[in-house]
């Protein structure tokens, strides 16, 4: 079976001030489904472009990222937004709700970029609700919201449409001890019920123990990939 993503020989430049700076440096990966992965590494390592890149959110500027069957780089704007909208969930440190939407039209958005059916939509929600123990805030906005109550918003609505992959780029950065090790189980939940792939960008101590495979970036390159 092929893997889910293929990672092969890639690398991403950015110009910085008449010059060129190498994000990523030939870097080759692969996942399979049901992986419960991070790319770890200290701030300017990588993690983040190589997120985008797999999120179909940026291109390579050699090399290729093979998501789903999918070269990225080959994609149109439109094939790349299809991409997305069915087959990835994206979970960020800033939770990125909508403040002048509820809970439930929070998670519910997803859904509309589908044109799902309005009793399929309410059923997928409130499932995804359920998962992240939020079925009595689904009348309130974000601003009423603890952190954690927040970040769980986000991975209900990044689960709603039960993607192949889940990329989250540092998802408890803005969360204290304790509702980050909630988020992080209930994400462990997720993967072992519905074997979805996750893959986080990170550099807390918090995630990576988590982690059933840890992928060590430092100046663009895999220096170290290892199943703890």
């Amino acid at each position: 079976m092929s893997a889910l993503i293929r990672i092969q020989d890639l690398t991403k430049q950015f110009p910085m001030g008449g010059r060129r700076f190498t994000a990523l440096d030939g870097i080759s990966l692969e996942f399979e489904r049901g992986e419960f992965s991070g790319l770890v590494g200290p701030s300017g390592s990588g993690k983040t472009t190589l997120l985008n890149i797999i999120g179909a959110l940026d291109n390579p500027t050699r090399g290729s990222a093979i998501v789903l069957d999918r070269d990225t780089k080959t994609l149109r704007h439109r094939e790349a937004a299809r991409l997305r909208n069915h087959n990835l969930g994206f979970i960020f440190q800033t939770f990125n709700l909508l403040s002048v939407y509820t809970v439930f039209e929070n998670v519910e958005f997803p859904l509309l970029l589908l044109k799902m059916e309005k009793s399929g939509r309410r059923k997928a929600v409130m499932d995804a609700l359920e998962w992240v123990g939020l079925t009595d805030k689904v009348d309130m906005r974000p601003a009423r919201l603890s952190g954690g109550e927040c970040q769980r918003v986000a991975v209900a609505r990044a689960m709603v449409k039960n993607p192949k992959i889940v990329l989250a780029d540092e998802p408890t950065a803005n969360l204290d001890a304790e509702n980050s090790h909630n988020i992080l189980k209930m994400m462990i939940g997720l993967n072992r019920e519905f074997r979805t792939t996750f893959i986080f960008a990170t550099h807390d101590e918090k995630v990576i123990g988590y982690l059933k495979r840890i992928i060590s970036l430092n100046d663009g390159q895999v220096v170290r990939d290892e199943e703890p």
